[in-house]
């Protein structure tokens, strides 16, 4: 009977899904892709580009292109959409306005393809050799529209968010020259090299180059700028909003003459025919760290220069930025190499490309003395509890963190340890720390990470191109020098579902993860940084100090338990109003009390409530301590080479 029951349901239930017969349908409309695919065959000209980034009121970029054609008909220009370095589509395309193309002073029409709203379509009549575009850059006025780029005293000349390629070619087959002008009195620092004559203006010509290099060698433009030469290769170039920023120490340009000298033997290689930072110093332009071939954009709130001791935080952004020219720009994952800017990039192994330049990026901090071994050890207990602390892993294994870029593009989160994002940076970090604890344990300390930095990425000295390679050639590099199972070690790391973080390194390379009632330096600079209280192990939520914002809420964690979401505010702790150190007072308070949660007073929206934190463990901060009688391998691995 229950049997016959069933049937009949499902039967009807299938009949009700279908829609009748005389319902209308809709049918897809074909789609042609008239976008010429790139081919690796030269481009039959050079484009001539002129940036005008002197409107510093209202912060737009003017750019004028003249760009030779092959034939009549319809010509396809490309703004780039994937963007090297970004590894996701992010292309600014909403920044472009008042597209204009013309020839001969005649205006062409133009349609933007259907299907690829990065691609223009300009219609060139018969005999016309070259077309005249202009358009300009619309650059961000204010925070919330994204990246400010030009402030009154400096600026930040992406050429990728300033020009425009024709589609059908390798990018690196595709001349082009370029014209930059900037207000009268300013310097400006970029890996491109000016043509014989044209610099000390404030117009630039600039050498041709193949349109990958150009759009890999931004440039920084300020009124105040101050320039060091770190070795003879590499040039330390920085914009500051006043010139008290540029005051840098002999003593603290040196720890940086360090750091080229440190990365220069760890590598044994350069792939640079000279190097230039392209650093700014400011609280209007804004931040950023994007690695290029030949030079990196790093960017930092003031204070960089004049107050070193409490700038830690920012002390890593050099030794990253410069590793990448070895790790991501020279040596780079086969799937993410793309011969322009319009193919989709394969992300799958960034925990190489950035995991172990996160991991290079805090080794030459201490190796260098950019940060003191103590600073570096107390970054590494932070990261190792993030990740420890990270339940996001148990559904989402790392290397699916490797298709973030592409699919939250550093967007806001309402649960970043559930979900995850970048985790392949920090992660990937104590992945390699681990791995160069197996090999010097497995070789008796004749071997290391050390080997194969400079068999992977010390190859083929003054090359600037770019050597591909996939995950076969990571484990087999690591297996000639030190023979392991590297290839299953690499992916049971990546591609698990696990409890905790990868510690082994840590665990056992002389250190373990501990938790006291008392911050590291670093851990207080981070939370200066953010301004907030950071109390993620202590009741599992961090909030700003100012007006008691929540800004993350650990998974599963009492304050998760106790409803506490980002936005929430926190109006007051116990009956009294909201202060931080309050807050930190009444849950140290709460350590051992289990009938006595922290009473919090939070309003979300117009709803205002008591949420009960119960939480009795105390204050809880990571630090590492020391378990080895001498020296770990850590020790070893942070030790400077002679």
């Amino acid at each position: 009977m229950r049997s016959a029951f069933l049937a009949l349901l499902l039967l009807s239930s299938a009949a009700s899904s279908q829609v009748p017969d005389n319902f209308t349908r809709g049918h897809p409309t074909p789609r042609v892709d008239t976008i010429p695919a790139a081919r690796d065959v030269p481009f039959p000209g050079t484009i001539r580009l002129a940036v005008d980034a002197t409107d510093l009121q209202r912060r737009i970029f003017r750019v004028k292109e003249t760009i030779p054609v092959p034939r009549a008909g319809d010509f396809v220009l490309l703004y780039p959409e994937w963007l090297p370095g970004n590894h996701g589509p992010s292309g600014q395309i909403n920044k472009i306005a008042g597209f204009r193309a013309s020839a001969g002073g005649k205006v062409l029409n133009w349609t933007r393809d259907p299907a690829d709203v990065f691609a223009f379509h300009v219609n060139v009549p018969q005999g016309v050799k070259s077309i005249d575009v202009e358009f300009q850059y619309v650059s961000p006025t204010d925070e919330d529209q994204g990246r400010v780029v030009m402030t009154p005293d400096m600026a930040s000349i992406q050429w990728i968010a300033n020009s425009l390629y024709p589609a059908g070619y390798y990018v690196r087959q595709i001349p082009i020259q370029a014209t930059l002008t900037v207000p009268a009195g300013w310097q400006v620092a970029t890996a491109l090299r000016p043509v014989k004559g044209s610099g000390g203006t404030s117009t630039i010509t600039y050498n041709t180059v193949p349109y990958d290099v150009f759009v890999d060698s931004p440039a920084l433009a300020g009124a105040y700028m101050r320039k060091w030469e770190l070795s003879p290769d590499v040039t330390l170039n920085v914009a500051a909003d006043n010139p008290r920023e540029l005051a840098a120490s002999e003593e603290t340009i040196a720890l940086h003459r360090n750091l080229v000298d440190q990365a220069v033997k760890t590598f044994g290689a350069q792939h640079y025919d000279h190097y230039d930072f392209l650093f700014s110093i400011s609280n209007l332009l804004g931040g950023i760290g994007l690695e290029h071939h030949r030079s990196s954009e790093d960017g930092v709130k003031t204070g960089y220069f004049t107050d070193w001791a409490s700038a830690q935080r920012d002390r890593n952004l050099l030794p990253h930025e410069y590793t990448h020219s070895w790790n991501g720009k020279y040596r780079r994952g086969a799937d993410l190499w793309t011969p322009d800017y319009r193919m989709p990039m394969q992300d799958s192994l960034l925990w190489v490309y950035e995991g172990q330049t996160q991991f290079w990026g805090y080794v030459l901090d201490a190796r260098s003395g950019m940060m003191s071994k103590q600073e570096t050890l107390d970054a590494i207990a932070a990261i190792a509890a993030t990740y420890d602390a990270t339940p996001g892993r148990q559904w989402r294994p790392l290397i699916d963190t490797t298709n973030d870029p592409i699919i939250s593009r550093r967007s806001p989160q309402p649960w970043r340890a559930y979900q995850r994002s970048e985790d392949y940076y920090n992660e990937g970090l104590l992945i390699w720390i681990d791995v160069d604890r197996i090999m010097r344990q497995q070789s008796g300390g004749r071997r290391s990470i050390d080997d194969f930095a400079k068999a992977f990425f010390g190859v083929r000295d003054r090359d600037y191109g770019e050597l591909t390679y996939n995950f076969d050639e990571v484990a087999a590099t690591l297996n000639r020098i030190v023979p392991y199972d590297w290839a299953g070690y690499l992916r049971a790391r990546t591609t698990a579902y696990t409890q905790r973080a990868p510690l082994e390194g840590i665990e056992q390379g002389g250190y373990k993860l501990v938790y006291t009632d008392t911050p590291t330096d670093w851990f207080k600079a981070g939370e200066k940084k953010s301004k907030a209280v950071d109390l993620t192990y202590s009741g599992g939520f961090t909030v700003a100090t100012k007006d008691g914002a929540i800004g993350s809420v650990l998974w599963d964690s009492p304050a998760f338990d106790a409803g506490l979401t980002v936005g929430t505010k926190i109006l007051a702790v116990n009956g009294r109003a909201f202060d931080p150190d309050a807050l930190k007072a009444a849950i140290a308070a709460a350590e051992g009390k289990r009938k006595e949660p922290v009473k919090l007073l939070v309003q979300s929206g117009d709803v205002f409530r008591t949420a009960e934190l119960d939480w009795h463990g105390g204050l809880r901060y990571p630090r590492l301590e020391a378990t080895a009688a001498g020296k770990g391998t850590l020790d070893a691995l942070l030790q400077p080479l002679p």
